[in-house]
């Protein structure tokens, strides 16, 4: 019961801002634009992610001490709501944007969170605590974990692209934070990790994505954005590192999407494109990410929808069952179905 009032508050207020927002967004201007992407429909209420900002920031003020940490989670937030937010009305240079994930990512380590050993699946721990750098800022002295510095940066950066190039269908990302933020919530509570300011924070992040998905399902009534879905990506991120370092159980929960990111990358520099540069489905008519091909083959969006939920949801509850050696045999078969999906995709697509 001491997660029902925080669980409710954050649906029942995000459900209240997004009425609100419904009937203000559109008078201040703040619609998305249909025909840059061919799409002929009335302009949607967008970006919903500044209100997601707000509303967490207001909960996490009332239901936590507001401790180092959680200042910084939120200053870092709304860094990357606040530059996603101008890029979503003038598209800003792509490294500005990269420069400021990276930025997010150095001010989570600043204040202290980070991860510090990571889980051999095969027996024991493999620390990334052992190199640390003593740095001297006037009368300051600041101890720096080299490699859990740079794992955390990277790991952010890596979640934070995931969840916004995969905000490529109305409810997609929504639908997955709220699997994902479920799945760590009873991992929290678990007597493994037993963590209740973890399992508040993570009930609190999965009602809020789930009051958002109402509106968001297909058809939509009002679009996060890339200031809405690099926010989730951001709060999965960082409760995937409080939860003991629950690295494994994130990746499963979101490994379509993270191979999905992958492989796009990896093909934009096949391609000699810079990673960070978008675009192929308008540019080349020929989709790249895993729920465009799924539509070009003839899903429809809520087909899509429903299986990528499907399989996160299996993969997320297996997560929950398995020890690191399991999971890691779990991720391994995750890329064995990733790359049999794709080759099924490739070759309809052709025909």
């Amino acid at each position: 019961m001491q997660y029902f009032l925080p669980g409710l508050s954050a649906f029942g207020l995000t459900i209240l801002c997004l009425l609100i927002a419904l009937k203000v967004f559109p008078k201040l201007g703040l619609v998305d634009r249909p025909e840059k992407y061919g799409l002929k429909r009335k302009a949607i209420p967008y970006p919903g992610g500044v209100l997601l900002f707000l509303i967490f920031t207001a909960l996490a003020l009332i239901f936590f001490e507001p401790t180092v940490k959680l200042v910084g989670l939120l200053l870092a937030g709304g860094l990357l709501v606040v530059i996603s937010f101008i890029d979503d009305r003038v598209e800003l240079p792509a490294w500005l944007r990269l420069f400021t994930q990276i930025a997010v990512g150095i001010i989570l380590v600043a204040v202290g969170i980070g991860i510090e050993t990571i889980t051999n699946p095969f027996g024991g721990h493999i620390p990334l605590n052992e190199i640390k750098l003593s740095l001297s800022f006037g009368a300051m002295e600041y101890t720096l974990i080299l490699f859990s510095a740079l794992f955390t940066i990277a790991w952010v950066v890596l979640i934070v692209n995931t969840m916004n190039w995969l905000d490529g269908i109305p409810g997609l990302v929504s639908g997955i934070t709220v699997l994902g933020s479920l799945v760590l919530f009873f991992l929290s509570i678990s007597d493994l990790v037993n963590q209740p300011e973890i399992a508040t924070m993570a009930i609190i992040v999965a009602m809020m994505a789930l009051a958002f998905w109402l509106f968001d399902f297909f058809p939509p009534k009002i679009l996060l954005g890339d200031s809405g879905s690099m926010f989730f990506g951001l709060l999965l991120a960082v409760l995937a590192i409080f939860s003991g370092g629950k690295i494994a159980t994130t990746f499963l929960i979101l490994g379509f999407a993270i191979l999905d990111a992958l492989y796009v990358i990896v093909y934009r520099i096949y391609n000699r494109k810079a990673p960070w540069k978008g675009g192929e489905w308008d540019k080349y008519r020929k989709a790249v990410h895993l729920h465009h091909r799924m539509l070009q083959i003839g899903f429809s969006e809520r087909q899509v929808l429903i299986a990528i939920y499907v399989l996160s949801a299996i993969f997320g509850i297996i997560a929950l069952f398995l020890g690191t050696f399991g999971k890691f045999w779990a991720i391994v078969v995750l890329a064995l179905a990733s790359v049999v999906l794709g080759l099924i995709l490739r070759a309809k697509r052709r025909k």
